[in-house]
């Protein structure tokens, strides 16, 4: 019987869906491989951004300080807008390198004590966290850092640990001092400096000495591409990099957009439209993600706050129960870098936490034209220190301003009301009566981000007997 008789179709659905089971036209064909081959590209730009994340940040250090495994660029004046870089911290020393183990070979970091640290992949996957978090347990020690595959002998005596990147991330903060109701840097520098690398089978007299150029006065670009080059830095790292480095699926996306290991990476012209496409419209996905909020809430610290978490209230490798947090990733290393256990678990008195905010206590975005006040309730939960520093949303940068550190912390000697609480107020205009250790100045139009730093987190935060109020927009 007919499909007229029955009223039944006996064509397949999918027959009936395409075209009646014919070949599209052609400039649909064309049109849809395009749109695939766009789709496959900004997926390629969201999980591959951890990579050029940190590969932007060599690119731009190496071309100010030089580079090898002896060169370690420490910002001994504190870290300023000069810096353009994800999230930067003014309130700790910074010392970060960028070490090639495909070069090397195993190679040996003598840590200083009470550092406050780690080492990374090249995506950005810890490897181990130095000092109090670490196996060092602040004492310092020898860490041992072996490249991928590496089959040779391994001796005893170091805190031992395999890269599955060549290139490794070091990156480790050390603490002011106290100076006269100031904090003092010089204090954290003399600590990064006592920093020793060396490769393992290298003979000591070969060994150059460690060369410690300051960062803090020099304007420098450390930030991801934001063009084509995206693509071009991320082929050079896919050739660089061992095969295990990235799995055989994304690989597989790599490859279809035309990135393929020790194959010439030669896009068309309809490709290269797609790609730069991807490369302009993939950060404003992200960043709408982020703006429109999460349906399932969990990012939030408190019910009844604005403050946020960074790793959407997973681990610190962006692990939900059940899946990878994509989206939460993506968004992390749009504005900042380096995640590590010791910046997510609940450790009392030792680890970090970093609630951030976008919104003030009505809910609207942060905008710089208005002002500002912050209330910092007594016994702030931070048995190291605390900060708080405005940001840019867009990338982490901080706003530069004529006042080039947008921070301040519990080093100064600030105003405390009669309860012992703390006002920071931010604004375009510094509130009559603020001290300058009491102020952060924004860009006038602009929004921005507020980060509270705990540093050696203690019990109060973690029960929520204590609980930074929302920022309150005065004016």
């Amino acid at each position: 019987m007919s499909e007229k008789e029955t009223g039944k179709s006996t064509t397949s659905r999918l027959v009936r869906q395409i075209h009646d089971g014919n070949w599209l036209p052609h400039d649909e064909a064309e049109s849809l491989r395009a749109e695939l081959f766009y789709q496959r590209a900004v997926y390629a730009y969201m999980t591959m951004l951890p990579a050029l994340n940190v590969i932007g940040m060599r690119d731009g250090s190496e071309a100010a300080f030089g580079s090898g495994y002896h060169v370690l660029p420490i910002w001994k004046d504190r870290m300023d807008s000069r810096t353009q870089v994800p999230t930067p911290n003014a309130d700790v020393i910074y010392s970060m390198s960028y070490l090639d183990l495909r070069e090397t070979g195993p190679l040996v970091v003598n840590a200083p004590a009470n550092v406050i640290g780690m080492f990374t992949d090249f995506f950005q996957r810890t490897i181990t966290d130095v000092g109090l978090i670490g196996p060092d347990r602040a004492r310092g020690g020898l860490y041992l850092l072996l490249p991928p595959g590496y089959e040779g002998h391994v001796p005893g005596g170091y805190f031992t640990f395999t890269s599955s990147t060549y290139n490794v991330f070091l990156f480790f903060r050390t603490i002011m001092g106290r100076g006269d109701g100031v904090p003092d840097p010089a204090v954290g520098a003399a600590v990064a400096e006592q920093t020793r690398l060396y490769p393992l089978w290298a003979e000591e007299k070969d060994v150059p000495p460690m060369e410690f150029p300051n960062a803090s006065p020099v304007r420098i670009d450390m930030m991801y591409p934001t063009d084509f080059t995206y693509w071009t830095k991320l082929k050079e790292f896919v050739d660089y990099e061992p095969v295990t480095a990235i799995d055989p699926e994304l690989r597989g996306v790599l490859a279809s957009i035309g990135i393929v290991k020790g194959r010439p990476f030669e896009p068309e012209d309809w490709q290269r439209t797609q790609l730069e496409r991807a490369v302009e419209t993939a950060p404003r996905m992200i960043l709408a993600n982020v703006q429109l909020g999460r349906p399932d809430r969990r990012n939030y610290y408190y019910e009844d706050r604005q403050w946020e978490v960074a790793w959407a209230g997973a681990t610190a490798e962006w692990m939900q129960e059940s899946y990878l947090d994509l989206d939460a990733r993506s968004r992390f290393f749009q504005y900042a870098y380096s995640s590590a256990p010791a910046m997510n678990n609940h450790t009392t008195g030792a680890g970090s936490k970093y609630p951030y905010a976008i919104r003030d206590a009505d809910g609207e975005y942060f905008d710089g034209t208005n002002t500002y006040r912050l209330h910092l309730p007594a016994d702030i939960p931070a048995a190291l220190f605390w900060a708080v520093t405005a940001y840019n949303v867009t990338d982490g940068t901080m706003p530069e301003t004529a006042q080039m550190l947008p921070s301040t912390n519990g080093y100064y000697d600030l105003p405390k009301n009669d309860d012992g609480s703390i006002d920071i107020w931010f604004g375009a205009e510094q509130p009559e009566g603020v001290v300058d250790a009491a102020y952060i100045r924004t860009v006038p139009g602009r929004n921005f981000v507020v980060c509270l730093r705990l540093y050696g987190t203690t019990s109060a935060f973690y029960d929520q007997t204590w609980k930074p109020d929302d920022v309150v927009r005065v004016r």
